[in-house]
């Protein structure tokens, strides 16, 4: 039964990082500000959860990076932007 758990823990904490990389989709496809990235904020924290309670490090890495991803896009975008 523990495993089970686990394991389910593991593929909702999977599903959102999926849903977090579609999230940023349609900005990169369309290249317009779509503002669908903000469910970022919302939706890889639970990922986060989800991957403590399912004792996935990985998971819970790939979280933290989709819940911060708008930072470290703004960095590489400033960055491109200064340099070109």
């Amino acid at each position: 039964m523990q495993h089970n758990n686990k394991k389910l823990w593991i593929t909702l904490s999977v599903i959102c990082i999926l849903i977090g990389i579609a999230t940023w989709i349609p900005n990169f496809i369309f290249e317009y500000g779509y503002g669908y990235w903000v469910l970022t904020f919302f939706i890889n924290p639970l990922g986060i959860l989800c991957g403590y309670l399912g004792s996935s490090r990985i998971a819970m890495i790939s979280n933290i990076i989709m819940t911060l991803s708008f930072f470290i896009l703004m960095f590489f975008g400033s960055l491109i932007e200064a340099f070109f």
